[in-house]
């Protein structure tokens, strides 16, 4: 079954000027007569509330936290690309179009990649217009340094917390709306359900996670910008309350998931030290402009890094890709850095860690240089693995970060399901097969403040308005079904904890849907997946009730997801039988060990349906046409 994504006809460079003025308008005063949900209030949510409000609609906006701060949005560390060109290096629109197109390995739509390259310049300015402190050269000018997948310098950046910069630029912007009376804010809740009527999305249902109470909301459209599913790998660099239940439950009512089994590894995060971790650390990709991988060029020498002779050293990425050296791609860093170790030349004490060396940078620019541009990221290493970094290396490792996959949507963000936008982390629409650093900010505010705010008119203007209340039947069915489930976890009363299950789910998946897969591998995980799902519903243990504060009932509802979401990704990983990105299958990779796509049966996306009573999703394929761009290799060398 083929999907249509809507892409507007005409020149690639003129799509969207054409479809902005194509689209019907709401004239201002018809604005306020319409109300939108936004469940997120991260860079997508915080940004699209605030523009929404900011242009006259009512906007109701949730968040799990406590507050809109509070969201995963603020751990993003190195920066924001955009095609500004200001250090003069060749950047231009096109090239950013065309790195992110490579990056994501040819599996992405080309007009909203296109688009997104566009729209990268007005965020900048946008953003400094907000007081967001951008790093600055000595002259005044707004800073630049490189990323992975570039061979420009094209990525703005707040040292090492950007991502909490631009986020407390959306959160004053949204904050400005509330205080206007435009934006109705509600923290401290979980989305359990979408509301459908007549085929529209229409409400939510949503959990008080203070007094256990679900409430009922009702609007004219619905967006979910409510990140990825990374935390189904239980480590992750991902926040522990972010999780997929928004977004399967909108794929339970119908919603297509597409790409689920497209997940980015990064491979610059702290190494795992023990069982009793409940996440992974992130160190940011903007350290490799100036730390050198390496490893020891004889397997199992454990000396220490200074005992090591440069002479006895492998910079693996710089010997195998010299035209970007340490900038290659994550996907591409982090399975060079996994063939390291199973070749037995990893570091420390697992043997599962590399070394990310700024001895160099150091000796080079001097060690205030080095501190100006990266101290507050050196200060949370040495603050977790007690080791400095000005004078030993880094030990670094690949860790799940970002997902691709998500909830399907066409050029206007909007689902298949009218009505249901999806923005952000939360779509798959940009990033292919792999994700290029400093990217995710840039498509989270892109889709916020410069896009959402005119496809959402369009839909709106469009569509004939109903007078649609929360006293109706489909509400009053939706909350049955949420109540219903929240008694079934709390009447399990078995032996085993929420996280031991979410800690073997992990497991699994990363070990046979991780860096690497192959057909006997997923098979496997499916079967096990299928029997740790089996078993929670017989054995897991959820204290207290429902009519309360109760972390452990929102974890397990949560984990509950993941269990069934996760053999949605096996699924997607044995259609595809291909190797591109991020999804790495054994079986088709090139002689020199990259991945090796197969244009020919899989140069689309894949969009799964959920189907009821047990059975297999359909799959429905939306053709990847490629206009403007050759489909080749990916060559970083």
């Amino acid at each position: 079954m083929l999907l249509d994504g809507n892409v507007p006809a005409g020149p690639l460079a003129e799509k969207w000027d054409r479809h902005r003025f194509e689209l019907k308008l709401v004239n201002p005063a018809n604005k306020r007569k319409f109300n939108v949900i936004v469940v997120g209030t991260g860079l997508g949510g915080g940004s699209a509330a605030a523009s929404l409000a900011e242009l006259g609609y009512n906007v109701q906006a949730f968040c799990f936290q406590d507050s809109p701060r509070r969201a995963h949005s603020i751990a993003a560390q190195g920066g924001i690309n955009a095609a500004k060109n200001y250090p003069n290096d060749g950047d231009s629109i096109w090239r950013l179009f065309y790195d992110t197109i490579k990056g994501g390995d040819f599996r992405a739509r080309e007009a909203n990649v296109y688009r997104l390259a566009q729209v990268s310049n007005h965020i900048i300015d946008h953003c400094v217009a907000q007081g967001i402190p951008f790093a600055r050269e000595y002259g005044g000018l707004l800073a630049n340094r490189s990323f992975g997948g570039a061979q420009v310098s094209r990525t703005f950046y707040a040292r090492g917390q950007t991502g909490q910069q631009l986020l407390l630029g959306a959160y004053r912007s949204l904050m400005r709306q509330v205080a206007a009376g435009k934006v109705q804010m509600f923290a401290r809740r979980e989305m359990h359900e979408v509301v459908i009527i007549n085929g529209h999305a229409k409400g939510i249902i949503v959990r008080n996670l203070v007094t256990g109470q679900l409430e009922r909301h009702a609007a004219d459209a619905v967006v979910l910008a409510t990140g990825g599913y990374g935390n189904v790998f239980f480590l992750s660099t991902n926040a522990m309350g972010s999780n997929v239940t928004a977004a399967y439950r909108a794929y339970l009512k119908g919603a297509y998931f597409a790409n689920p089994c497209f997940t980015q590894i990064h491979p610059t995060c702290i190494p795992v030290h023990g069982t009793y971790q409940s996440k992974l650390t992130l160190m940011s990709e903007s350290l490799r402009n100036d730390g050198r991988v390496w490893v020891p060029k004889n397997p199992g020498d454990k000396r220490r890094p200074d005992q090591i002779a440069e002479s006895e050293r492998d910079y693996y990425l710089e010997r195998k890709y010299p035209s970007f050296g340490n900038l290659v791609p994550r996907d591409v860093a982090s399975r060079n850095a996994k063939a390291q170790c199973d070749a037995g030349k990893g570091v420390g004490d697992t043997g599962l860690a590399v070394y990310l060396d700024f001895a160099d940078a150091i000796k080079r620019d001097g060690r205030a240089t080095i501190a100006r541009k990266y101290g507050n990221l050196f200060e949370m290493y040495e603050k977790i693995t007690g080791d400095d970094p000005y004078s030993t290396p880094m030990m670094i490792y690949p860790a799940v970060h970002y997902t691709m996959g998500g909830l399907w949507v066409d050029y206007n963000l909007m689902t298949n399901i009218p009505g249901l936008f999806a923005i952000g982390e939360a779509n798959f629409s940009d990033h292919g097969a792999n994700r290029l650093g400093a990217s995710a900010l840039m498509q989270g505010l892109a889709d916020g403040y410069f896009i959402l705010p005119y496809t959402i008119g369009g839909y709106l203007t469009g569509t004939p308005k109903e007078a649609i209340t929360t006293s109706h039947a489909q509400f009053e069915e939706a909350e049955q079904s949420v109540r219903g489930r929240l008694t079934k976890l709390l009447s399990v009363k078995g032996k085993r904890t929420v996280d031991d299950f979410h800690r073997q789910l992990g497991l699994i998946l990363w070990d046979y849907c991780g860096m690497s897969r192959n057909n006997t591998g997923l098979e496997k995980a499916r079967g096990l997946i299928q029997q740790l799902r089996a078993e929670f519903w017989e054995n897991v243990t959820v204290p207290g009730t429902h009519a309360d504060l109760n972390q452990s009932l929102e974890r397990a509802g949560r984990v509950a997801d993941f269990l069934e979401f996760a053999e949605l990704m096996i699924i997607d990983a044995l259609h595809r039988q291909e190797s591109c990105g991020g999804h790495f299958n054994e079986a088709y990779q090139t002689a020199e060990n990259e991945a090796l796509r197969n244009d020919e049966q899989f140069c689309h996306v894949a969009a799964w349906e959920h189907q009821e009573g047990g059975q297999d999703p359909v799959l429905h394929k939306e053709p990847l046409t490629f206009e403007n761009v050759q489909l080749t290799q990916r060559s970083y060398k």
